[in-house]
């Protein structure tokens, strides 16, 4: 990171956590950003970066609440303990999807209202760049003769959803999922040749991108990423998916249009500031992560239905 973006960041992390909301002396006054992630993490950083500038935009703490457990179910279930007034916000991700998927929770999306995605990072399909399967023609042609082996973060998650999504619906080979504890690993067993695909973000594995050792072969987002403006995406292939590791913000549904536009509003004016935008490029994303409303409630809707279905052909949901 450059300097001037590693002091922003320390900046940031002085913003109050507040563990729990009774603790407060001006809580009423106060908008709650709840989380469920831990400290530093990408959740509670995206969180954060957004929090700078909203709460100069309106007028208005915030501080963060962290409601941890069940892969975010706690978070949604606190949110909705809370009045829908609109004093409140959830940050919600791909985890959220999966604990609703899996039924963690009651609470489900009509009792959410969206209000804007903060960072969107499409899973990537990432191999040796000696590999021929670097292209992504030759990538899918050889799953089509052959099953290849898959490294993932862990399983019942997006990285082993998208695979199985990907070659399901490109009607290839079922993939050899190899669950490992992080990221490095995956890196590592790609460079020495030991597994053929890493699912991977692109700040994950940008080092070794720019260093030329590992290449990217599909994107599964809706359009190309400005960062890898050569590489297709998956519905360039004829395989529609699009999966993205995804943080952004809802409120509990029922409060005050008015307020709710405010808070819209107020989050992408937030999000537009150079602040956000340096935070974007340093992750490997750009602005179009940034969106409002309508588009991010289709995808929250269009993950959890994905999310779904590919759970439930792991296994996962009977």
């Amino acid at each position: 990171m450059k300097k001037s973006f590693k002091a922003l960041l320390a900046a940031v992390f002085l913003i109050v956590e507040v563990p729990f909301l009774s603790s407060i002396a001006s809580a009423d006054q106060a908008i709650q950003a709840i989380t469920h992630a831990g400290f530093g993490g990408g959740t509670d950083v995206t969180t954060r970066m957004m929090l700078l500038r909203a709460r100069r935009v309106l007028k208005q703490d915030m501080q963060l609440v962290n409601k941890k457990g069940g892969g975010g179910a706690a978070s949604m279930d606190y949110m909705m303990s809370l009045p829908a007034d609109g004093q409140h916000t959830l940050t919600w991700t791909t985890g959220h999807a999966v604990s609703m998927a899996l039924g963690k929770t009651k609470v489900k999306l009509s009792d959410m209202q969206p209000l804007a995605r903060g960072t969107d990072d499409p899973q990537l399909f990432v191999v040796n760049c000696k590999e021929d399967i670097k292209d992504a023609k030759k990538f899918v042609s050889t799953q089509k003769k052959k099953a290849l082996s898959y490294g993932t973060t862990h399983t019942g998650g997006i990285d082993d959803v998208s695979a199985i999504a990907f070659t399901k619906k490109g009607g290839l080979k079922t993939p050899k999922i190899v669950a490992y504890k992080g990221v490095a690993p995956i890196k590592t067993n790609l460079i020495k040749g030991d597994i053929d695909v890493g699912v991977l973000n692109l700040g994950e594995a940008l080092t070794e991108i720019n260093e030329g050792k590992l290449c990217v072969s599909v994107v599964l987002a809706n359009n190309r990423m400005q960062k890898l403006s050569n590489v297709p995406t998956a519905k360039e292939l004829g395989i529609d998916v699009a999966l993205s590791t995804v943080r952004g913000f809802v409120t509990k549904k029922g409060a005050p249009a008015d307020r709710v536009k405010t808070l819209e509003a107020g989050m992408l004016k937030a999000m537009s500031h150079n602040y956000y935008k340096n935070f974007l490029t340093e992750i490997g994303l750009d602005q179009t992560s940034v969106v409002g409303a309508d588009e991010w409630g289709k995808q929250m809707e269009s993950m959890l239905k994905e999310m779904t279905a590919q759970l439930k052909a792991l296994g996962y949901i009977k």
